[in-house]
């Protein structure tokens, strides 16, 4: 059976807060972001909107890819967002 992992991008708003998170289970994850079950930045923040992920099947190539994206500069991540996303909608409903 083949696995998948994803990073994603989570936003308070609309060009609001940003966070940039990987799992191996995305809809498990957000929901726990979306109920503060998860403490930190995302519960102090009210980070819970799914507006981006990316699916990979290598955990190695999931890694580097959060590593690499939590070094962009906030407008290139905006513009990766609205590139697929441009309403900013919370996606995690069509998970």
């Amino acid at each position: 059976m083949n696995k998948n992992y994803f990073i994603y991008f989570l936003a308070s708003k609309k060009n609001g807060t940003l966070y940039i998170g990987i799992s191996n289970d995305l809809k498990t994850r957000v929901y726990q972001h979306k109920k503060d079950l998860v403490e930190g930045f995302t519960k102090k923040y009210k980070v819970h909107n799914l507006v981006y992920y990316e699916v990979f099947t290598q955990v190695k190539d999931a890694i580097l890819r959060e590593k690499r994206l939590k070094k962009w500069k906030r407008k290139w991540k905006i513009k990766l967002i609205e590139k697929k996303n441009p309403e900013w909608k919370d996606l995690y409903y069509e998970l």
